[in-house]
């Protein structure tokens, strides 16, 4: 690893001048962000980009339980500047390198706390830290978000929010589509999670976000007086809970205390982050969350395997042709494992059904299911078994679930129904990343908010959930849902965070006029092309196939692309994009590289630039929408062709359509 890290000590009597000046710069390498900082009796920052004003006047503030105000009538103590520079080598990552450059400042105040800001050249982060060593409760955070026109905002609202209190809406799904208005027309009581993005003069863009988010609550955005503003909405602790919800698999939260955090003395809080761009594009390949986060505290990480996973769920075990009665029971799982063999694809997961419903107990399994033979025979295929366990099942009883199914062959658990991101929740999830890791387990935590980080800092927690995924369109009322629209909004913001767990590949598609939803035999909104593409725009170390192993088979052209493609990456570029309407990306494996592009409900041609492919004759498989994709989504054409000398090519892609190549030296 390459690391600079330059540190600037003032004299003291320039530390003097910069105290009594009260005002603040700090500056991107490239000097074209500028934060401002005004520590006088209410500290607030501003941001500008070149001539763009990206963030006016907002105060920021911090208050405890000891009566402090952190933030409020603070005076600066010292002042500590320094330059940082170095190379982050990946666990498992969308690239094996990033560099981490930025310039930081950092200000230490009288009152016993630290405000530390970082400029990037493609965003800004400021976080607190507290230096007395001594117990208290944070009662509240102060985050403001002032902007100098009432700008366009992409909003993920809590779903069914705008009928609720707002304490009523700290326990949710975190699954919704974007609402596109104004800031001043956001609902002043609804509650949106973040990342969103707020549409800025210029073209530019403004993403917020945050990271290392440990032992705190996540933050909700609300526009709470119909302003030009976005503030920070924080969980109250968890006082009570009891079991309830899905399956009795959840902890309802029945009261809170007066405060969102308790801790026990000195420590750092989370990065708050403001991503800015001047092209769309930019946002679809940006690491400032990981960068920002705690560096990994696993020593070995080899055991750490991503790949691709057969699931039974989305497709209802939709066996046919077989002479066994497919559902929860060892020969349906044995189909998928074989499956999955015969295609090289790594897992099986077992979802909700195998332990015995209603009990919250992992170790009482259905006696249709024999684990220890279904280890061994995967095992003899090679092939891993994931388990789905919902949360209060898994977090009752944590260490011995771990021990117990690691001892039997078990790769890793689908951990579902947290829904909520209070401090007391995010406690659980870094508490089973580290039992998790103890026992060389993977954690696919479903059901929860979006990840802050905690894919650095735990590489074994290798997917999250909090995106409208796939799985939606099987239920109900999904017609009235742009999913299309969706799936070419969320890599620009969502994906921001990190990995989804969007579980793709549908062989059965819908366009816009047939797409209906069906249960057990689940179609996707768009071609099937889209359908590919997805696998290189969307971010997840534990992609699944959603689809029957049936469909697959008959489906060969498209399985080998799906099966063949990498799950982490070395390298990623942003070919093109706007937010709603288009997306093109190119990721490197190796040698080999895989391109995908998705547009919205229009149709239209999209030219790709391969200059980055090099010298040397390039072949690509081409996988794009057929001339009747228009009205039989799943129709496509393969082709095989050299990459022209010129290194552009052309592509048309239908209405909901994609595109997605395979690309590797002739």
């Amino acid at each position: 690893m390459r690391r600079f890290c330059l540190t600037l000590t003032f004299l003291s009597a320039f530390l003097s001048f910069s105290i009594a000046q009260k005002q603040y710069q700090l500056k991107s390498p490239n000097g074209k962000l500028e934060l401002s900082i005004e520590a006088d009796d209410q500290i607030c920052y501003s941001l500008r980009h070149e001539n763009t004003a990206i963030i006016v006047s907002s105060p920021i503030s911090m208050s405890l339980s000891n009566n402090k105000i952190l933030g409020v009538k603070s005076k600066v103590k010292n002042i500590r500047r320094r330059v940082i520079d170095e190379n982050i080598t990946t666990a498992i990552y969308k690239r094996s390198e990033i560099r981490n450059r930025c310039n930081e400042l950092s200000l230490t105040f009288r009152d016993g706390f630290q405000l530390e800001f970082r400029a990037y050249d493609e965003g800004v982060a400021y976080r607190f830290v507290v230096t007395e060593n001594k117990p208290f409760n944070v009662i509240a955070e102060e985050a403001t978000f002032n902007f100098d026109d009432d700008y366009m905002v992409y909003i993920p609202y809590v779903r069914g929010g705008k009928n609720k209190k707002v304490e009523d809406q700290f326990f949710n799904s975190f699954e919704n589509i974007y609402t596109h208005v104004n800031l001043s027309e956001m609902g002043t009581n609804q509650l949106a999670f973040t990342p969103v993005v707020v549409e800025l003069k210029d073209g530019k863009k403004l993403c917020i976000a945050e990271s290392d988010v440990e032992s705190y609550p996540g933050m909700f955005v609300r526009n709470a007086n119909q302003s030009n503003s976005l503030k920070g909405v924080f969980a109250p602790y968890p006082k009570e809970t009891v079991q309830g919800g899905h399956n009795k698999l959840q902890k309802l939260v029945t009261a809170r205390e007066d405060y969102i955090a308790k801790c026990s003395g000195r420590r750092s809080f989370p990065w708050r982050i403001a991503i800015v761009s001047s092209d769309d594009k930019e946002l679809l390949d940006n690491d400032m969350v990981y960068k920002l986060a705690a560096p990994s505290r696993l020593e070995d990480t080899s055991w750490i395997k991503p790949g691709k996973v057969a699931w039974e769920w989305w497709n209802s075990c939709g066996l046919s042709g077989v002479d066994f009665k497919a559902g929860v029971n060892n020969v349906t799982y044995k189909a998928y494992i074989d499956f999955a063999s015969k295609h090289g694809i790594e897992y099986v997961i077992l979802d909700e059904g195998w332990a015995v419903n209603l009990k919250a107990d992992l170790f009482q399994v259905v006696p249709e299911i024999d684990l220890k033979e279904l280890v061994a025979y995967a095992d003899s295929k090679h092939v891993g078994l994931i388990l789905w366990a919902g949360y209060y099942a898994f977090e009752r009883d944590l260490e011995r679930i771990c021990k117990h199914y690691s001892e039997l062959g078990i790769k890793g658990f689908k951990v579902d129904f947290m829904d909520r991101d209070d401090q007391a929740m995010v406690d659980f999830h870094y508490r089973g990343a580290e039992i998790a890791a103890k026992y060389h387990l993977m954690l696919d935590y479903h059901g929860t908010y979006k990840p802050t980080g905690m894919n650095r800092t735990y590489p074994n927690v290798i997917n999250f959930e909090g995106v409208h995924g796939l799985e939606q369109l099987k239920f109900s009322g999904s017609e009235n849902v742009d999913q299309v629209t969706y799936d070419v909004t969320m890599p620009f913001i969502r994906m921001i965070a990190g990995p989804v767990d969007y579980t793709q590949g549908a062989m059965k598609n819908g366009n816009k006029r047939n797409f209906r939803a069906v249960n057990e035999e689940p179609m996707s909104m768009g071609t099937r092309c889209r359908q590919l593409a997805e696998y290189v725009i969307f971010e997840a170390p534990l992609s699944m196939l959603c689809d029957s192993p049936v469909l697959y088979e008959r489906e060969s052209e498209c399985t080998s692309y799906i099966s063949d493609i990498p799950t982490v990456w070395d390298e990623t570029r942003a070919l093109n994009g706007k937010i709603g309407e288009y997306i093109s990306m190119a990721r490197r494996k190796g040698d080999v590289w895989y391109v995908g592009a998705l547009t919205n409900w229009k149709k239209r041609t999209m030219e790709f630039d391969l200059s980055f492919l090099g010298e040397g004759k390039w072949t690509i498989e081409l996988y794009k929408d057929g001339i009747n994709a228009d009205k039989i989504a799943s129709d496509y054409r393969k082709s095989v062709i050299f990459v022209p000398q010129n290194r552009k090519l052309t592509v048309n892609l239908a209405e909901g359509g994609g595109c997605a190549m395979k690309i590797y030296k002739k």
